[in-house]
């Protein structure tokens, strides 16, 4: 029987650039259904494409398209490395 890790899950807004990653779950439930709107569901793989230099906001891929989150809002979304 072999023992699975268990997933650590990140924040988006700590992944760095370039690198793409799971939505797992999410924080905060009042920006839930936002999120959700925009594609931002869990199991969708998110790729972070940019950050302005202070870090606010992120631009990311998501669903096919270029999607900017404010730093709050990316603080809420919890992700895992994509294996």
């Amino acid at each position: 029987m072999t023992i699975q890790p268990t997933p650590v899950l990140k924040r988006l807004s700590d992944i760095a650039i370039g690198k793409t990653v799971i939505i797992k779950s999410f924080e905060n439930n009042e920006i839930f259904l936002k999120l959700m709107e925009m594609g931002c569901v869990p199991g969708e793989k998110i790729r972070v494409e940019q950050k302005a230099p202070l870090g606010d906001p992120i631009a990311i891929t998501v669903a096919g398209y270029n999607l900017s989150l404010r730093i709050d809002e990316a603080e809420n979304i919890f992700v895992e490395d994509l294996i």
